[in-house]
């Protein structure tokens, strides 16, 4: 049993911490699904589609979790976490969230994961950037999660080290073979690194959240991790002939539900069926 009423930290904060890494996964899940059957050659589609199904299962556990959460939650709190019209009739009605509710239910500005990961795919350099900037991250995150006094985030965190490990292989030794190739893809790599790198800041920007549940032992301190991620991502980019970006002003909002435009798109495809033909079960 989780201790988490030991450790004061209220329901609320725990379910956004929970809906961050859910919405993380589902969105990235989603983007990565988008290169089935036209990945650039068979061996890395089948990859590639693995790794997405890798999100989505991550995805599904935390999601899981975080509804376990929100039933928990007193009728009058339930109805200041979201302002999605679909959960706040679940509400007034008196019924119970489960997974799929906290998918397809909610509206664009519900959602907390980082901008990075519903930019689009523009090209396999770009998704490969994209892959280890958010990747290294994983490894070094979930490294430290595994160690929370959450008993459900830290065996979320246990069982995803193992894919985050493979993922963190194949985002770098994607990058090096882009980088260190022709003159095209190496072009290419460049500027998707160049282009992507103002979204990379935003893993490491804390809020409210990320200090009250660092302080509690129960979140993960980013000042912590970030050295060791910088580390990691300049040693790619170094053995890719790649030139890291310059410090710069980095876009964020998608923590706090400020979205860019992509994230209405990817929506819009996710949630189509549930929406057209709500409570449908298959």
């Amino acid at each position: 049993m989780d201790t988490n009423s030991k450790l004061q930290i209220p329901n609320s904060k725990l379910l956004d911490y929970t809906l961050r890494l859910a919405d993380d996964a589902l969105i990235l899940g989603h983007r990565l699904g988008e290169w089935c059957g036209h990945g650039p050659i068979l061996e890395q589609d089948i990859a590639l589609t693995n790794t997405a199904l890798d999100h989505l299962g991550r995805a599904r556990s935390l999601y899981q979790y975080a509804a376990e959460l929100f039933n928990q939650m007193p009728a009058d709190e339930k109805k200041q976490v979201f302002t999605s019209v679909a959960i706040q009739n679940l509400v007034s009605t008196g019924a119970n969230v489960d997974e799929d509710d906290l998918a397809y239910l909610r509206d664009g500005w519900d959602f907390r994961n980082a901008l990075l990961l519903e930019q689009p795919n523009i090209d396999w350099a770009y998704t490969v950037a994209r892959a280890l900037f958010y990747d290294t991250f994983n490894y070094f995150f979930f490294t430290e999660l595994s160690k929370s006094k959450n008993e459900s985030l830290a065996a979320v965190a246990e069982k995803s080290l193992k894919e985050v490990t493979y993922h963190l292989r194949w985002s770098s030794e994607w990058a090096v073979r882009l980088g260190d190739g022709t003159d095209e893809s190496h072009a290419r790599m460049q500027k998707a690194v160049n282009e992507l790198w103002m979204y990379s800041g935003e893993l490491f920007t804390p809020n409210e959240t990320d200090e009250e549940m660092s302080r509690a032992g129960l979140g993960v301190d980013l000042t912590k991790i970030k050295p060791l991620y910088m580390a990691r991502v300049q040693e790619v980019l170094s053995e890719a002939t790649l030139t890291t970006p310059p410090d710069t002003w980095m876009q964020q909002g998608g923590r706090n539900g400020r979205h860019s435009e992509h994230l209405g798109y990817v929506l819009a495809e996710l949630q189509f069926m549930q929406r057209a033909y709500p409570g449908m079960e298959w």
